[in-house]
């Protein structure tokens, strides 16, 4: 950045004072992000209601938190894992062989942290409607609002049927593109980065119980993920981006 300043206006200064700069306006120029902004004409409405559920849950019901992590890998590094040493981290090889997938079913309850979990060779409705059932049968007796997001699996005729015949179970669902609002994503990324993704699997197998010992691990001391923002704070960033993108768009057509 200092030699681009000093080329193209003349000016010298060093890159310490650039470095200050960044420093003292809270900028990092070495880091990014993703976003998206949904554009489900209900989009208020429906973080309102998920939101409403982490910050303030109807007394005595039960929040789940429900999703598929598919196509989850068993990858087999080519070279055996180099554990992590005093001076070396853990290092593995940069290429693998893969022996097959599977399908992590998951619900999270957000009032204790506890995660129920199934592995499944393949992802239907029929599929989704079983864990479902297995899900909320805990739960009996309770009022329980279960969010998903808007896969076609989730709204299928024998998935509305078997609602309607159980009116204790409500879906809240998030709004379109907007699947981070869902809990148990963030719990599918912990999962990923602390087991699955450092893992080593020979075979599907192995790679199925690697996931249903951590989740028997979790369960051991679960803790909640504790949700702070507010629905306003939410829109409120929204409005920003979209403001933000209109600059953008406005600057580029002139």
């Amino acid at each position: 950045m200092a030699k681009y300043i000093t080329r193209t206006t003349g000016t010298s200064i060093s890159w310490h004072y650039v470095a200050k700069l960044w420093r003292d306006n809270g900028l990092k120029p070495h880091r990014q992000g993703t976003f998206k902004v949904s554009r489900d004409q209900k989009f208020p409405e429906k973080i309102a209601d998920i939101v409403g559920l982490y910050l303030d849950p109807p007394q005595g019901a039960v929040v789940l938190c429900v999703d598929e992590k598919t196509q989850v890998q068993a990858r087999d590094r080519t070279q055996p894992l180099l554990p992590i040493a005093f001076d070396a981290s853990e290092k593995r090889t940069h290429d693998y062989v893969r022996h097959g997938t599977t399908n992590l079913f998951a619900a999270l309850n957000t009032g204790t942290g506890e995660v129920f979990g199934e592995c499944r060779p393949s992802r239907d409705d029929a599929t989704f409607l079983a864990f479902l059932k297995k899900a909320v049968e805990p739960h009996a007796g309770k009022e329980i609002h279960v969010v998903v997001d808007n896969l076609s699996t989730h709204t299928t005729p024998d998935v509305k049927k078997w609602l309607k015949k159980n009116p204790h179970v409500h879906f809240h669902f998030t709004p379109v593109g907007s699947s981070w609002i869902n809990q148990i994503e963030t719990w599918f990324g912990v999962i990923t980065r602390q087991s699955i993704r450092r893992g080593t699997f020979s075979s599907v197998k192995v790679l199925i119980k690697q996931i249903h010992d951590y989740i028997t691990h979790w369960n051991t001391n679960p803790e909640p993920f504790v949700w702070t923002t507010t629905a306003d704070e939410i829109l409120a960033k929204v409005r920003m981006v979209q403001t933000n993108i209109k600059k953008l768009v406005d600057n580029n057509a002139r």
